[in-house]
């Protein structure tokens, strides 16, 4: 094989001189072109807008493999000039292609660099999300309509494939219903946002709780509390209720406590000290609604309710305010020398019955001792 190479190039060296030219002087455009993009991506960092990044991040290496692919192509067709060959016939039917793959490239590399930059600068995992869903429909886009500008390029009718789609598309549509169904429910998500990445969801339907961890347009992932990961198919979202904790305004503390019966005379002056406390609290929202009140006679207590909402909704420091509020609750109780009742029974025991047993009980040691 060797032998053979190096006939041939001692046969044609003005040909081998001539292509060795083209492929050095490729390679040396190439090495000052991306010299050049590294100068002008450190020009374009003190510049305000992001476009200009974006573009220059996204062509530095397809337009460094474009020059490569045109030195290889100038190579091929002037070996192809004066040593005709079938090979080489063949190969450069697909430099059209090879073309549309690293334009197809360029594209997808720019919407990912558009995502990435737009995402840092986005603070609203709504909107976050929106980006996401947009940058893969725009690169499901492009791989579709590159698929079908290679496919015409190497003869193809794309007629006969959009003619072929829409009446395969039934069939298809049938054998592949719950992929669209996960598809579309996916979609739904994306446009309707029911949830992000991040937050905390469940649903009374189903025993399903946990952070949504990535939405993917056949399945999303939810981490549950113990650490298991769900795969959950996006079409059974579209069927069940889901609720969305992370997005509450306020949480809620609701609360009753019981008092002793003995402490009945000072059950109103402890609701209005509840109540004092409560609005001068700064982890309360008063301007949500704040109840604090007699509510019913229990068992064994007097029960009062508190009824009130956090300003935080985080559930470490929700916790902590809470704890705040029922041993501030606890301390008046205190103050007021009242008690915080517990389940009690109270015996009565009638004083002729204790009187009969131990007149019986006299009799009987009259008896004895006889």
């Amino acid at each position: 094989m060797f032998e053979s190479i190096s006939q041939w190039f001692s046969s044609h060296q003005t040909l081998a001189i001539q292509v060795f030219a083209i492929l050095f002087v490729a390679l040396v455009v190439n090495y000052f072109i991306q010299r050049m993009f590294r100068g002008l991506a450190k020009q374009l960092d003190k510049t305000k807008t992001v476009w200009d990044n974006i573009l220059a991040a996204s062509i530095a290496k397809p337009l460094a493999y474009f020059i490569a692919l045109i030195g290889l192509i100038f190579a091929l067709e002037l070996i192809q000039h004066q040593q005709p060959s079938a090979l080489l016939a063949k190969l450069l039917e697909f430099e059209n292609l090879a073309v549309l793959v690293l334009l197809a490239w360029f594209c997808i590399r720019f919407v990912k660099q558009a995502e990435q930059a737009f995402s840092k600068t986005i603070d609203d995992p709504h909107e976050l999300t929106t980006i996401v869903a947009i940058a893969k429909l725009a690169r499901l886009a492009i791989l579709i309509t590159v698929a079908l500008m290679a496919m015409q390029s190497l003869g193809y009718s794309i007629q006969g494939v959009l003619a072929f789609g829409g009446i395969g598309g039934i069939a298809i549509g049938f054998a592949a219903k719950d992929l669209l169904a996960n598809f579309f429910g996916g979609l739904m998500i994306y446009l309707d946002r029911p949830f992000v990445v991040g937050d905390w969801v469940r649903s009374p339907d189903r025993e399903l709780e946990g952070t949504v961890e990535h939405i993917g347009w056949r399945l999303t992932i939810i981490r549950t509390f113990d650490k298991r990961p769900l795969y959950i198919p996006n079409a059974v979202f579209s069927n069940i209720a889901i609720e969305n904790p992370s997005r509450m305004s306020n949480r809620r503390i609701y609360e009753t406590i019981g008092l002793r019966y003995d402490d009945a005379a000072k059950v109103d002056v402890i609701i209005k000290d509840v109540k004092r406390m409560l609005a001068e609290n700064d982890d309360i929202d008063n301007s949500q609604t704040v109840i604090v009140n007699f509510n019913a006679f229990g068992a064994s207590s007097l029960d009062f309710f508190i009824y009130a909402y956090t300003k935080t909704t985080d559930w470490v420091t929700y916790h902590h305010v809470k704890q705040s509020v029922l041993m501030q609750v606890l301390d008046i109780v205190a103050a007021h020398q009242a008690e915080v009742a517990f389940p009690t029974s109270t015996l009565h025991i009638q004083s002729d019955t204790v009187d009969n047993s131990q007149a019986e009980g006299s009799s009987l040691a009259g008896h004895k001792s006889a």
